[in-house]
């Protein structure tokens, strides 16, 4: 300002200002302006802000940040909280903007990088969501293995691969860091770079168990079995107590027809208690199946499963019922059925087998009273009146088996062959009550149907 100016100003100042005003002029007292009042606005509306978010009324939160930012916009936390009110409205194209502003004022905040990169993800938009993450990266290494998905979603399969390379190295391998590498290796078809990555492993860690079976199972996979069998037997020398590797050996020596160690290989399978239920189920089977075509090994069948007889899944128990089916030893079979019923009482498939072969072997009594009471559990299923029927008709009580039979037929739908059992059934019923009529009508209906 001219300095002339400023001293004509200042003189007329001085003559103009009431004499009153001058003389009360406290000099000790704070500008009287509305610094205090935008304080207190501001306060209210932040608070506001976050009330409605928390009771997820977010555009209402958006309001009231905007009201702040209004008053004061230095702040970045303001921003940060309209991005992530935006993100639940869906608003993308807000909510980015106002994280963005919010990490152009604070670029080393990790929580504002990491809701942007939230914000990408859910969009979809894997270019800007490396870009984020790799910026984030220095903050944790956790964000090393996303960075590593992305490059996967982006089919930038080499670098994820260095990336998971890095991982490896410093932390050591991890099931995630190897899911993200076999998805790599099935979605690129290069089987050659996962064997040989796990045949890296297995070199530089020979008392590895699980990369000598992920090894042997790649290699049977690939179909080269003689390197698997190697691989097994490798793993075998190396580690002498492992159980899981028999569960390749035993395979491999059926197809070698060493005989003797297939068997002690099963055995080893079945008789572990560290060995899943389920792998012992598929183990049991290949037994039951060669057994079946080698009858003379049947005792060292029957040795093997006595020996788990306190060991035994339900699908373990399936197969050795399945088993003394096939050889008609029906007895047996019922006992390893009526087993697994006692662990799954409710499992309709075990409830009809063991109704059959009860039927089958004469156990009238036990068959009609587990048909009834399966009947409370599956009312509106034929096979169980049915069954109820034969084991009452079986026991002389043709009154219960009528009652049944009539009941249950109702259920049968487009089955030809149990609508004739049930008619036949009822002919024995009522033949059984002295109702000839009824009983040969439905003998007829029976033979009507059967010739269909």
């Amino acid at each position: 300002m001219n300095k002339q100016v400023y001293i004509l100003i200042l003189f007329f100042g001085i003559f103009f200002v009431p004499k009153i005003n001058h003389a009360q002029v406290d000099f000790n007292k704070l500008p009287d302006d509305d610094l205090g009042n935008y304080e207190d606005a501001y306060q209210e509306h932040f608070f506001e802000a976050l009330k409605q978010k928390g009771i997820e009324n977010y555009q209402r939160s958006v309001d009231e940040l905007l009201k702040c930012i209004k008053i004061d916009d230095s702040d970045p936390t303001l921003f940060f909280e309209l991005g992530k009110n935006y993100k639940m409205l869906k608003n993308f194209g807000a909510a980015e903007d106002a994280l963005k502003e919010a990490t152009s004022k604070s670029p080393e905040n990790e929580w504002f990088l990491d809701e942007l990169y939230d914000v990408y993800m859910q969009q979809n938009d894997i270019d800007k969501a490396l870009k984020t993450v790799k910026q984030l990266v220095k903050f944790h290494p956790d964000y090393k293995q996303d960075l590593a998905s992305l490059y996967i979603e982006a089919k930038k399969y080499n670098n994820a691969l260095d990336i998971l390379d890095e991982l490896d190295e410093e932390f050591g391998y991890s099931k995630d860091r190897d899911y993200l590498r076999n998805q790599i290796y099935d979605l690129t078809g290069n089987d050659d770079d996962r064997i040989e990555n796990l045949e890296e492993r297995v070199n530089k860690n020979p008392e590895d168990e699980a990369s000598y079976l992920r090894l042997i199972y790649r290699y049977s996979e690939t179909g080269d079995k003689e390197k698997a069998f190697n691989t097994a037997k490798a793993l075998l020398e190396s580690n002498p107590e492992s159980r899981l590797v028999h569960l390749a050996l035993y395979k491999f020596y059926l197809d070698d027809n060493t005989t003797d160690e297939a068997i002690n290989s099963m055995r080893i399978v079945l008789t572990s208690p560290n060995i899943k239920p389920e792998a012992k189920a598929k183990v049991l089977n290949d037994f039951v199946k060669f057994v079946s075509e080698n009858p003379e090994y049947e005792p060292q069948l029957v040795e093997i499963t006595a020996l788990i007889d306190d060991d035994k899944s339900p699908k373990t128990l399936r197969e050795l019922a399945q088993y003394h089916l096939k050889i008609n030893d029906k007895e047996k079979a019922l006992g390893y059925l009526e087993a697994i019923l006692e662990e799954e009482p409710n499992d309709f498939k075990t409830i009809k087998d063991v109704l059959m072969l009860r039927l089958d072997l004469n156990k009238d009594t036990e068959a009609e009273k587990l048909s009834a009471e399966a009947l409370e559990l599956y009312p509106a299923q034929p096979i169980l009146y049915l069954a109820n029927g034969v084991a009452n008709n079986k026991l002389n009580q043709p009154k219960k088996a009528i009652e049944s039979l009539e009941m249950g037929v109702d259920f049968v739908i487009d089955d030809s062959k149990m609508l004739s059992d049930f008619y036949t059934q009822l002919s024995i019923a009522y033949k059984q009550s002295n109702n000839i009529t009824k009983s040969e009508a439905f003998a007829k209906k029976a033979e009507a149907l059967s010739k269909q």
